[in-house]
């Protein structure tokens, strides 16, 4: 079928290619190639013929497995998601959430580039690895007490929370990567400017004094946690039925 009839052009939705011979790469290969591409040099370093060079591959080996680069990001995205830690069913929902949220974290910031595509990866939702995450996240919150409803409601919060924060993280970590300077480096260049930035806005002074010379990482990881158990927190007092 080709894919401008397909109601929805992905990876996902049409059918395999019929294969006349053995491919002389896998898809696994493909995939495994366009993931250290761009997490070496970024998503706009990705291109089929760059990829093809890569692998030393014409063409007919690279379109046997996928139509064009947005299949391939589909492929690639789907991958990554297949770094998340599985959150496990138990008794505690609360930790076993807490984990995979902290895992989504983790993954998002090992590669950067993917918040950049995230809106444009076609129905990255029916990528097999995102289905079990999104299957194991549902199963948690609902033994948890959430009505299943409210278990979806809840884990499209979460993923929001986490990856709105992350979004943020990656790109500041690109721009310290692009730069050549680390995090504490750079802060304290940065510091006598902001200082007087803020010297008329006493808030703002107090807190950014309060702040001087703390370990950034560590920082982030700690507000990313007190968000999250707040979001968590707010979701089983509004969703979890009382009655």
């Amino acid at each position: 079928m080709p894919a401008e009839e397909q109601p929805f052009p992905s990876v996902w939705t049409r059918p395999p290619r019929q294969r006349r011979e053995q491919p002389s790469l896998s898809r696994e290969q493909i995939v495994a190639a366009a993931l250290r591409l761009m997490d070496a040099e970024g998503i706009d370093a990705l291109s089929m013929r760059k990829l093809g060079t890569l692998l030393n591959a014409g063409a007919t080996s690279m379109y046997t497995h996928v139509a064009n680069k947005d299949e391939l990001i589909e492929l690639v995205v789907d991958e990554v998601y297949g770094e998340v830690e599985l959150p496990v069913p138990g008794a505690d929902w609360l930790a076993a959430v807490t984990g995979c949220a902290h895992s989504i974290r983790a993954t998002v910031l090992r590669h950067p580039w993917l918040v950049s595509v995230l809106g444009e990866a076609g129905v990255a939702y029916l990528g097999p690895n995102l289905i079990r995450l999104t299957e194991a996240i549902l199963a948690v919150f609902e033994e948890g007490g959430f009505p299943l409803e409210a278990a979806d409601q809840a884990m499209n919060t979460v993923f929001a929370y986490v990856i709105g924060l992350s979004t943020s993280e990656a790109a500041w970590l690109t721009t310290l990567a692009r730069s050549g300077q680390g995090e504490q480096e750079w802060a304290e260049r940065l510091w006598p400017a902001a200082e007087r930035a803020v010297r008329d806005h006493p808030r703002q002074r107090r807190l950014y004094a309060a702040q001087r010379g703390q370990n950034l990482a560590a920082t982030r990881d700690g507000e990313f946690a007190v968000g999250l158990d707040c979001v968590l927190h707010g979701l089983a007092a509004r969703l979890i039925p009382t009655s």
